[in-house]
């Protein structure tokens, strides 16, 4: 398949500059899976329309992860209005689908063998039976290595296959965009494309991994739109930052980023602080807890509705996303 950037050379400007907020799909909040349990097979999914899933983390002042909290621990709002948890459970055997994403571009260049083998030993770590991940790169084309599998020798090739501004084979498109030349790194077409084209379709558990100094100079869409289109999917974004300080960072936009959609960003600008972090995203993603609830609020209005979790111990700290798009009829 030919890169992003030769897919989208045959676009117009003219007309693309009208069309790119047209050309987003208009997504509809995806049906959300109900855990239940199976007394033989452990948590099951089960397909609910009205249902809203939140898979949360839960950390003390000590920034230690907390794994023995029950429900009457959590209280749960929309839009200001309390809302009654209608399930509840520790997550560690619900499948996770994760896409890593791996940041190619020349301010990368010194650290991307670290990443390439720490990145390999995460997914090897983190991933169990019935996972799947797939793996992206981006500089100025965004380029899928592997599509989902849970091959861990063919995710392994496929980060190795990473190189510092080198169009690869089998590239992806957002679709029509205001201009035919990209002049930078296009981190948020790469969340963009990861959303929309890859996690769309997937149920249950759904992150995304990114290594990256954060920096984006030359995306189609806009950070507001990666940022919408995640929340829409119901995929949690984490970013390791790993930034060049002859190139700077960004921790900024990794931030608000991570904040929308319920994920962390974390600096890593050592290969010790990238192994570090690694660790971190790998134990938050075996260390989940699912609350479930029915809105009180009818409306299939496709309006964005915030979410509040608060703990009854006020010590405790909640990761979650901070809300979602309500379905649209």
């Amino acid at each position: 398949m030919p890169s992003v950037k030769k897919i989208l050379a045959a676009c117009a400007a003219t007309a693309a500059s009208a069309a790119i907020l047209a050309a987003l799909p208009a997504h509809t909040a995806r049906r959300n899976p109900a855990p239940s349990q199976d007394p033989q097979h452990g948590p099951t999914i089960k397909t609910q329309v009205n249902l809203v899933n939140l898979f949360v983390t839960v950390r003390d002042k000590n920034k230690r992860i907390v794994t023995d909290l029950k429900q009457e621990d959590f209280k749960l709002a929309e839009d200001g209005t309390d809302q009654k948890i209608a399930f509840f459970s520790k997550e560690v055997t619900l499948p996770i689908t994760l896409a890593l994403l791996l940041d190619t571009s020349g301010s990368e260049q010194f650290m991307l063998g670290a990443i390439q083998d720490m990145g390999a030993s995460f997914l090897n770590r983190v991933l169990r039976k019935g996972d799947e991940a797939l793996v992206m790169s981006f500089d100025t084309d965004v380029d899928l290595l592997s599509d989902w599998t849970d091959n861990r020798g063919q995710l392994d090739r496929a980060i190795r296959k990473a190189r510092i501004n080198t169009p690869m084979s089998g590239g992806l498109s957002p679709g029509p965009v205001p201009t035919s030349h990209q002049t930078g790194t296009a981190l948020y077409d790469a969340i963009y494309l990861a959303c929309n084209e890859k996690l769309s379709t997937e149920a249950g558990r759904k992150a995304i991994v990114i290594v990256t100094d954060a920096q984006d100079e030359g995306s189609r869409v806009r950070l507001e739109e990666a940022v919408e289109v995640a929340q829409r999917t119901d995929s949690v974004i984490h970013i390791l930052i790993v930034a060049d300080s002859r190139f700077g960072g960004n921790s900024g936009v990794a931030h608000k980023i991570t904040e929308e959609t319920g994920g962390r960003a974390i600096s890593a600008n050592s290969e010790k602080h990238l192994a570090e972090a690694f660790d971190q995203i790998s134990e938050e993603l075996r260390s989940q807890y699912t609350l479930g609830y029915y809105p009180t609020n009818p409306a299939h209005d496709g309006k964005f509705r915030k979410i509040k979790i608060d703990m009854t111990n006020h010590d405790l700290k909640v990761l979650a996303r901070k809300g979602y798009y309500a379905p649209k009829e």
